[in-house]
């Protein structure tokens, strides 16, 4: 029998301990929800109360959806793997790559402006892993010169063109970085389906599986818009929390015609749940449909980032005991966790996190809005899983 009090009681504590606005965690298992538990308010200054109706900001929390889309489109056989990024989208056919650049922290990567032709094409699995070769530059002059000539009104499939132009940090498949890699697999997926990628997520993973509670641009609608928490963020990546500035909040969306893979989707915690549980229990959810077979799910408990540079690269990130797969991390080395290898999952700039556990047919997604907070992912994330499993396995 599960026991979920020291969960909830840290849960509870991140309030004194940081001054954190509000939090909601549910854990499932086999469809079911075995634990909920929120604390704090979704508008701090009036006093609202979190409550299952509220939306949050998933940034990278997106990326696992982002994945499962180009798996389902690997398993139809409309894409592979070892696929080149310029038969799909041939404006990647001749990169350049910078002839050095150093990797100074988590996103922030300097290039030199000397480049050279690229001697590597671009593949699937490239993106898909993070060693295309793309930085996290949000500010990217292309992209900010194609948005103010359209007057604001370029779609994905546009902008990721204009990412074409900008040079790679290095050779493809040779280094990691966190990257715009996952966007530039939306346009992937929207050439190959034929589908605006908002469109395709809606009707291939988040109606199957009656998750309907996912937005790539709430403010087309006052009501779903007033229903996501206010965003704060830390000073020096410490508390007190203030309210996040507007630039900072929506550096992700480049126009209200851009779907983000890597970072766009707003979501509440009852449907990213229902995504995560049906990840967990193999690509069944608990709508009875399959969004992806079992074989190709346990391809998210594969890690990729084994040796050499790129898993140096990747450790840099200081998750310890894992390494990067698709798009997720893989639990490699249990010896400082109480998930087993192999769990995955991954986390969003404002302290959203999902655990998802095919052994145990477990998953577990917590939602926060607070960016620019370091403890989330170094301390706060692995106390909620380790409680978590501390819970299940009591007698």
């Amino acid at each position: 029998m599960s026991d979920f009090s020291k969960l909830g009681q840290y849960l509870d504590s991140l309030q004194d301990l940081y001054g954190m606005p509000m939090g909601d965690l549910c854990i499932m298992q086999d469809h079911e929800v075995i634990y909920r538990h929120s604390y704090g308010y979704a508008d701090l200054a009036r006093k609202v109360p979190v409550g299952k109706d509220h939306l949050y900001r998933l940034y990278s929390a997106t990326k696992p959806i982002t994945m499962t889309a180009v798996l389902q489109l690997i398993e139809r056989g409309k894409l592979g793997f070892d696929d080149l990024l310029k038969d799909y989208l041939p404006e990647y056919d001749k990169m350049t790559v910078a002839d050095d650049f150093a990797m100074e922290s988590y996103g922030n990567v300097v290039g030199q402006a000397s480049v050279h032709p690229a001697r590597n094409a671009i593949r699937i699995i490239d993106l898909m892993t993070m060693t295309a070769g793309f930085s996290y530059d949000t500010a990217d002059p292309n992209i900010a010169k194609l948005v103010k000539e359209s007057g604001g009104t370029a779609a994905t499939r546009e902008i990721i063109a204009a990412l074409a132009k900008t040079p790679l940090l290095y050779e493809p498949g040779t280094r990691w970085c966190y990257s715009l890699s996952h966007d530039v697999l939306a346009a992937v997926v929207e050439v190959v389906s034929g589908m605006r990628f908002s469109d395709y997520l809606r009707t291939q993973i988040f109606e199957p599986l009656g998750a309907g509670d996912f937005y790539f641009h709430p403010e087309d609608d006052p009501e779903t818009a007033a229903r996501i928490c206010d965003i704060y963020q830390g000073v020096n990546d410490r508390p007190p929390f203030v309210e996040a500035e507007k630039s900072y909040r929506d550096q992700y969306c480049f126009t209200p015609h851009y779907d983000s893979g890597g970072a766009g989707l707003i979501a509440s915690v009852d449907a990213y749940s229902l995504f995560a549980d049906a990840l967990a229990c193999k690509g069944t959810g608990r709508s009875g449909q399959q969004i992806l077979s079992p074989d190709l799910v346990a391809g998210f408990s594969r890690a990729y980032t084994l040796s050499g540079a790129i898993r140096d690269d990747f450790d840099r990130l200081n998750r310890t005991g894992y390494e990067y797969g698709l798009g997720v991390r893989v639990l490699v080395d249990d010896s400082r966790s109480k998930s087993p290898v192999g769990e995955f999952g991954w986390d969003g700039a404002a302290g959203a996190y999902v655990l998802i556990d095919t052994k145990h047919r477990l998953s577990a997604f917590y939602a926060e809005h607070v960016l620019g907070f370091s403890d989330n992912y170094d301390v706060i994330h692995p106390q909620i899983r380790d409680l978590i499993y501390e819970g299940l396995i009591v007698q």
